[in-house]
């Protein structure tokens, strides 16, 4: 989810955090509480940290170790244990119980939208995106705001974010139904489908959908379940060469083939002998575009002349991206 989401989802916490006689009974612990609540609701992102490095590195660590199983116990403890400090008179248990919630629920809902995390390292590396749950997604948000303002007025606040909660479990169970339709009506307009990369929008009706069959990719969208192919590619699996070996040895194509699942390839080559090797994902095409790529440049000995993965929504600035004194070092 996004940030906005998970910080009024740390809030909710906090208040559903009443409903524990013990933090109920002490206004210390119910501050410290909210405060352990916000703070781990938005944790696991700190990794956002590795934006100031590269994109390479940033899109390889978001969501990855920082979202794992020992990061939410690590998270949890740092958290809370800051906290402690300023508060010892507190419990640190129950301080450290929510926290650990608010740390789990934000990992969890994480698994939810397209671009998932990396939730069950260490056992598997596996990305995890469910694909039913926008990033932002309006219901959501706006039903935390709600409850807050309806704190703010006096209302109970266990027993609010009770009652909301439950109804964001049962939008939670429409969503993954209206997914389930979605991919099932895929399947039989295209028998051999294998897999289907769902991205929900901003509007209830409207899905981004990319499509594996045994012998293509299909890009489209689903509106009112209505299904509209808009982009066919053949699946062509990367040939075993040398221009494919070194260009996946460049970090930043390295952390996008770790990253993406469904994507098409394309290898040029100009007059300069300067071979370009592009990756497409094809699951966030908007307006025409393909905006998630990995594009690296090779000279003639195979050597990375520069290299840049992440999001661009036109062919110059990608250009720009890529002079060689701009490039990521």
């Amino acid at each position: 989810m996004d940030t906005g989401t998970h910080i009024v989802m740390g809030v909710a916490l906090g208040g559903l955090a009443t409903l524990d006689p013990t933090v109920q009974s002490n206004p210390a612990l119910f501050h410290a509480v909210l405060v352990g609540t916000v703070v781990g609701s938005h944790a696991p992102d700190f990794d956002t940290i590795f934006k100031l490095k590269n994109n390479a590195t940033y899109i390889r660590q978001h969501r990855g170790a920082s979202h794992s199983l020992p990061a939410i116990l690590m998270w949890s403890l740092l958290v809370s244990g800051a906290i402690y400090l300023f508060v010892p008179e507190v419990s640190y248990l129950t301080l450290w119980l929510w926290t650990l919630l608010a740390v789990s629920i934000h990992v969890f809902v994480d698994l939810f939208n397209a671009y998932g995390t990396q939730a069950f390292r260490p056992f598997t590396k596996k990305w995890i995106a469910k694909g039913f749950i926008n990033t932002f997604d309006p219901y959501i948000f706006f039903l935390n705001v709600a409850g807050i303002i309806a704190w703010a007025l006096g209302a109970n606040p266990g027993y609010t974010w009770l009652i909301i909660y439950t109804v964001i479990v049962l939008y939670y169970i429409k969503r993954y139904m209206d997914k389930r339709e979605i991919v099932q009506k895929i399947k039989e307009y295209l028998p051999d489908t294998e897999i289907v990369a769902t991205s929900p929008t901003l509007k209830q009706n409207y899905w981004r959908v990319a499509i594996t069959t045994s012998d293509r990719y299909y890009v489209g969208s689903v509106e009112n379940r209505h299904i509209e192919i808009v982009d066919e590619f053949y699946r062509v699996p990367l040939p075993d060469t040398d221009v494919i070996k070194a260009a996946k040895n460049d970090k930043n194509i390295s952390s996008f083939l770790n990253f993406s699942p469904v994507y098409r390839w394309e290898i040029k080559t100009d007059e300069d002998d300067v071979t370009e090797v592009r990756f497409i994902d094809l699951r966030y095409r908007s307006k025409g575009y393909y905006p998630f790529v990995a594009v690296v440049k090779l000279d003639k000995n195979l050597e990375v002349i520069t290299s840049y993965t992440g999001w661009i929504f036109s062919e110059q600035k990608l250009q720009n991206k890529l002079v060689p004194s701009d490039s990521t070092p």
